[in-house]
């Protein structure tokens, strides 16, 4: 995991130096500049590539993961016209070298993502049909002047575009590397990409699945299931450096963590896994995390945090994750806290559950969908708009400290096969069974039977869903809406929607965080990258994100 940046002259000539903040920066100058914003996603390492004569240049923050020793970035072809900048892990590079070795005759990869390079020139863009894993990258063809640029298929790594007044394209990881200089930003779609010179790219979806435009109709198959999320697990553990799991003590990081130990002891029949949790002291998570850590015999760290010491990084959690949304926030402080923890260890890689409750329907307004066919389409406006919420927040919270986060749940070749299940026998609440007889179904049962034979303790296994906020402790969301609802007048908040005409807030809270945000990141297209995580008020459902406003929390915990 590492931080991109580049700067693409409009018409493919050289970049007059600018006065940037009473400086006159060169083109080199600028943009290892503006990548320094986000240079805490490498703290590893920084590399520059420069083509003067084209108007280019490429910036690299690495965090050395994989392929620790050789795979410093920007990457160059053999023959240096190609050029790479790539952020994120290719988990079947091992097999595409393979691959390369055998059609050229030999081939050692620097790391995961110099095979980007290699397929480039054996398959031009065609080489997104071949790599699977999480990514972001730009490269550069000195020859033809053309650029590639794609981003993974659920955008589990961020990447912002943007304008200058001189047409220029610029590119980085993060928004705030970007809107300092350019008059335009947009965030780039997941599973699109774009090829061409500056001032004619062409895009297309190099993602694009059945699930996405039609209600499936095969059954599950808890078996394959099982194997495919096994599977997932098996890939995104390969790396060079430490690595330890979340583990709130809900059935996603739970069965992450299980799996993961299972594999890791096939190797080593002595490993522990290192595991971690978060919460106010007494919080619902740590009781169900203990026995988990308990149940699978890992090294657990629970980090206890005070309520003022979460508040106080109000301000630093809005600029990190670059959004306003209420949910994402109010999540992201003591996971802000909890990856300073870890990293402090010594640990660079972590696992999480991330992306179970898209693809299975986990939510707890999930229960309230009318029918099979709304729930499926509401499962993939979720995996559509991951990029905006849970992917969003776990990366760039744990990048804030140099951490790599990595989402199993989300493998693609899983994905696709949890979306090609038929929606019924996902949907939760009262279900009709063999005989007409009505039983109550808790949510993602499917992937909860799956792993019903030794995986994890009963007790976790079926636990209710607890969204991340109200798990590390009830008092948390109570007492992060009071202070925020403190700073903003009854004045204020009645003038919101002069204020803010699009995605205006609806309540003080939203309102708080809307104000740090426009101060950080100011103009209409900075606020147009944001979506609000609300549940699907035309359900009747209440329109606070939180699990505990939802009726099924409180009937199921009565």
């Amino acid at each position: 995991m590492c931080g991109i940046f580049a700067i693409f002259s409009a018409d493919g000539r050289p970049i007059e130096p600018r006065v940037h903040h009473g400086s006159r920066h060169s083109l080199r100058e600028l943009a290892f500049r503006q990548s320094g914003k986000q240079r805490h996603r490498g703290p590893d390492s920084t590399g520059v590539a420069l083509i003067a004569d084209q108007g280019v240049a490429m910036v690299h923050e690495r965090l050395r993961v994989v392929g620790v020793e050789m795979g410093d970035q920007p990457f160059v072809s053999t023959d240096g016209n190609l050029v790479l900048v790539a952020n994120g892990e290719i988990y079947n590079y091992l097999e595409l070298s393979a691959g390369i070795a055998k059609r050229r005759g030999h081939y050692k990869p620097k790391s995961d993502c110099n095979v980007i390079v290699e397929l480039y020139e054996d398959f031009g863009v065609e080489l997104l049909q071949h790599i699977t894993g999480m990514y972001a990258f730009a490269l550069y063809d000195k020859r033809t002047q053309e650029l590639l640029l794609a981003r993974d298929p659920f955008g589990i790594i961020p990447m912002y575009v943007g304008h200058d007044a001189a047409g220029n394209l610029w590119v980085a990881s993060e928004m705030k590397c970007l809107v300092e200089c350019c008059v335009s930003v947009e965030t780039f779609t997941p599973g699109e990409a774009r090829f061409g010179k500056v001032g004619a790219l062409r895009r297309w979806r190099h993602f694009e699945q059945p699930w996405m435009k039609q209600i499936p109709s095969v059954p599950c198959d808890l078996s394959l299931l099982r194997s495919s999320l096994e599977s997932a697990v098996r890939t995104h553990l390969q790396c060079d450096v430490h690595l330890g799991a979340l583990l709130s003590g809900g059935v996603d990081s739970s069965l992450i963590a299980s799996i993961a130990t299972k594999i890791m002891r096939e190797r080593d029949p002595a490993f522990r896994l290192k595991t971690f949790s978060v919460g106010l002291r007494n919080a619902p998570d740590f009781e169900a995390a203990r026995l988990v850590a308990k149940y699978i015999d890992s090294e657990h760290k629970e980090v206890v945090f005070g309520i003022d010491e979460a508040l106080d990084g109000i301000r630093d959690i809005v600029y990190h994750l670059e959004t306003y949304d209420v949910t994402t926030v109010r999540c992201s402080l003591p996971m802000l806290l909890l990856a300073r923890y870890i990293k402090s260890t010594g640990i660079k890689m972590i696992l999480s559950g991330e992306g179970a409750d898209e693809i299975f329907g986990g939510y707890l307004y999930f229960h309230k969908a009318p029918d099979a066919v709304q729930f499926h389409e509401e499962l993939v406006k979720r995996v559509e708009q991951l990029h905006l919420s849970d992917c969003l927040r776990c990366n760039k919270v744990t990048m804030a400290k140099g951490l790599e986060l990595r989402v199993p749940f989300l493998d693609t070749a899983f994905v696709n096969y949890v979306m090609s299940i038929r929606p019924q026998d996902k949907m939760a609440g009262e279900q009709n069974c063999l005989g007409g007889v009505q039983q109550h179904r808790i949510e993602k049962h499917i992937l909860r039977a799956a792993f019903a034979d030794g995986y994890l303790p009963d007790s976790v296994l079926w636990r209710q869903k607890e969204q991340f906020s109200d798990g590390v402790g009830y008092d948390w969301i109570d007492n992060i809406r009071r202070v925020a609802t403190s700073h903003v007048s009854d004045e204020e908040f009645a003038g919101a929607a002069e204020r803010f005409p699009f995605n205006t807030p609806t309540t003080k809270e939203a309102f708080y965080y809307r104000c740090i945000f426009e101060e950080q990141f100011p103009g209409e297209p900075a606020a147009r990258t944001v979506m609000r995580w609300v549940p699907r008020l035309d359900w009747g459902c209440p329109e606070d994100p939180s699990g505990r406003a939802q009726a099924v929390h409180q009937v199921n915990k009565d």
